[in-house]
């Protein structure tokens, strides 16, 4: 199985996932449109019968604030499963490390490192990588606790890449971010 396969597979599963937590976030949202159309409804109709005793600018004010609230709910059970989604994909990852393509990334991530930095790398890795990453001739000075891929510095020490998959999923928050908005909205 290549990269591209497993990758193709993540995504697959991502967005199998992702479509059920759009399912979910559709029910919800159409639970606290009509949760809010409903309060808005009856806001307006009480504010309507006591016109006489408080002026338009207060029923504004609290329609306003009703709807802020509505939003705020809204975008809370959207950050909930943008939350959910990332944990997805971080397991994703995790059992991405424990298979057997993982080590082909690896050497993936070496050849990039040995790109950006030299010929000559030192590397922090996982324990169980020190034996894939000494047989490709790549120095480890530590171990350290990642879900995968390493950190590596130069020969002298004075550049350093981390190519770890946190790193690597931190870089991409963004991108990551909006394409499960897209889907979510």
């Amino acid at each position: 199985m290549s990269i591209e396969t497993f990758i193709e597979e993540i995504n697959s599963r991502k967005r199998r996932e992702l479509e059920a937590l759009d399912t979910r976030l559709a029910k919800e949202k159409t639970a606290l449109q009509i949760k809010k159309d409903n309060s808005i409804k009856d806001m307006h109709e009480y504010f309507s019968n006591e016109a006489k005793l408080k002026s338009e600018r207060e029923a504004a004010r609290i329609v306003e604030a009703a709807r802020l609230q509505a939003k705020k709910i809204l975008f809370d059970a959207i950050n909930l499963n943008l939350d959910s989604a990332f944990e997805v994909i971080k397991e994703g990852l995790r059992s991405y490390a424990n298979s057997s393509e993982y080590n082909v990334a690896l050497q993936k991530i070496i050849v990039t490192a040995k790109m950006n930095l030299g010929p000559k790398i030192k590397v922090s890795c996982r324990e169980q990588d020190r034996s894939p990453l000494a047989e490709l001739g790549v120095t480890v000075i530590k171990t350290i606790q990642t879900i995968g891929g390493v950190i590596a510095e130069n020969e002298n020490g004075t550049k350093e890449l981390d190519l770890t998959f946190e790193e690597l999923l931190r870089i991409h928050d963004d991108e990551a971010k909006s394409l499960i908005m897209e889907d979510l909205l």
